[in-house]
């Protein structure tokens, strides 16, 4: 009898280990491979090797801990602002820089607040959501206009300029670089009013200047009446320099100053520039081109927009070879309604100056319209002299940073860009709501 009873309980006992077992290759089967044991029956060596692993990630967690604390001293001692934000727009951090930018003195570190109840600024909240939506970095600069709570320190607060900069971050959050640009722009503020008053001061003594000159051009014989000549052509730029900066200073302060706006037709306004700079274009034979589907009329100045097209024309002659043309296209283009989808007025007018030179090179496009900016002269026709132009725009370097100017002024917008199919200059200008067809 004892032996049915022996196997019995030697069933019992295997069956017992087997479950185990069992149980033991479904709990390895849970462990990570590089934790699992080298030999997969001896399951002892496998309690030290966690407690090895789960003291290493303690202390990679310490060491990242410690990165991220190293991280935030550095931004609180950086020279520019930082702020953080999550997906729902709450401020998550900021540094001290931040704080005094934009006057975040009801945050306090360790508070989650939304962005929108601490900074009341719509630049920065589009900045914000265009980072997000578009998942590429975003620069933006505006004049901040502080909000207080206490109306006694609105008079001490003064606006400040601030440029941004976004980065987009994981689990849709966005970080904020702020930089401080108000001494920048006060600086350049006070040189352009150095400038301005320099100008002023030399336009008289050398009008001056040019009076005693042409006297002494009916005093001069062959061959010294060629010096003459070529001062009064040098003290005419200068003259001309000045008399651009000045009106340049005037536009930029007030871009609207003087606009006396009335209905002018295109085609006659470019046939009257083109009559003018007729002389120097026939030089090099070079022809002008202009096609429209109709007859336009644009709302504008006379004066302004007689200058822009003289400034515009000029620089394509000056920068097309010989027998070359100059193409101006303009035309009417329609708004998209953005909910339909269907074109809806007004109507803006597109026009559009293609050169046959060798076209702007990728260093100057972003910077043609700038003040005293001279660009690559290797795309400039070899020339013997510049005193056959008309207006001498390019030895004067503000040209172009008129025309972007008294565009803005008329509510358009101008672009420097490089033609596809002739590789010559395209400057293109739209003027919005200024078109009437007739």
């Amino acid at each position: 009898m004892l032996v049915p009873e022996f196997f019995l309980g030697l069933t019992i006992g295997l069956g017992f280990w087997l479950w185990q077992k069992v149980q033991m290759y479904r709990f390895l089967g849970r462990i990570p491979p590089s934790l699992r044991s080298q030999s997969s029956d001896v399951a002892l060596p496998l309690i030290p090797r966690l407690r090895h692993e789960i003291t290493s990630l303690k202390e990679h967690q310490e060491e990242l801990q410690q990165d991220l604390e190293n991280y935030k001293n550095l931004l609180e001692m950086a020279p520019v602002g930082y702020l953080q934000v999550d997906e729902e727009n709450q401020l998550l951090w900021c540094n001290q820089l931040a704080r005094e930018m934009l006057y975040l003195q009801r945050w306090q570190p360790g508070q989650v607040r939304l962005l929108l109840e601490l900074v009341r600024s719509y630049e920065l909240d589009q900045l914000i959501e265009q980072t997000r939506d578009r998942q590429q970095s975003q620069i933006r600069e505006w004049i901040f206009h502080p909000s207080v709570e206490n109306a006694a320190a609105i008079l001490e607060i003064k606006p400040l300029a601030v440029r941004a900069t976004s980065l987009p971050l994981s689990q849709g959050k966005v970080g904020v670089f702020l930089e401080n640009r108000q001494s920048l722009l006060e600086l350049n503020q006070a040189r352009d009013r150095a400038l301005s008053d320099l100008a002023h001061e030399l336009r008289t003594p050398l009008t001056s200047i040019r009076l005693v000159i042409e006297n002494l051009q009916d005093r001069l014989q062959p061959p010294l009446d060629r010096w003459v000549n070529r001062l009064l052509h040098e003290v005419d730029r200068l003259i001309y320099l000045v008399q651009s900066w000045l009106e340049l200073t005037r536009l930029e302060n007030n871009p609207s100053l003087e606009l006396n706006r009335q209905p002018v037709e295109l085609r006659s306004l470019i046939a009257k520039v083109w009559e003018n700079l007729e002389p120097l274009a026939q030089r090099h034979k070079i022809q002008l081109i202009y096609t429209s589907s109709e007859k336009l009329w644009i709302n504008a100045d006379e004066s302004r927009i007689y200058q822009v097209f003289v400034n515009l024309l000029d620089n394509s002659i000056k920068y097309s070879p010989p027998e070359g043309t100059i193409a101006v296209e303009a035309k009417v283009v329609c708004t998209e309604n953005s909910s339909s989808g269907k074109a809806s007025k007004p109507l803006n007018l597109e026009i559009n100056i293609i050169d046959s030179g060798v076209g702007f090179s990728e260093a100057d496009l972003p910077h043609v319209f700038e003040r005293f900016y001279r660009g690559d002269q290797a795309r400039s026709r070899p020339q013997q002299a510049e005193n056959n132009s008309t207006t001498t725009i390019v030895g004067t370097g503000l040209g172009l940073a008129i025309v972007r100017q008294i565009v803005l002024a008329h509510g358009g917008t101008i672009k420097a860009m490089n033609h596809p199919v002739t590789g010559g200059a395209w400057i293109q200008i739209i003027f919005p709501e200024s078109v009437a067809n007739s």
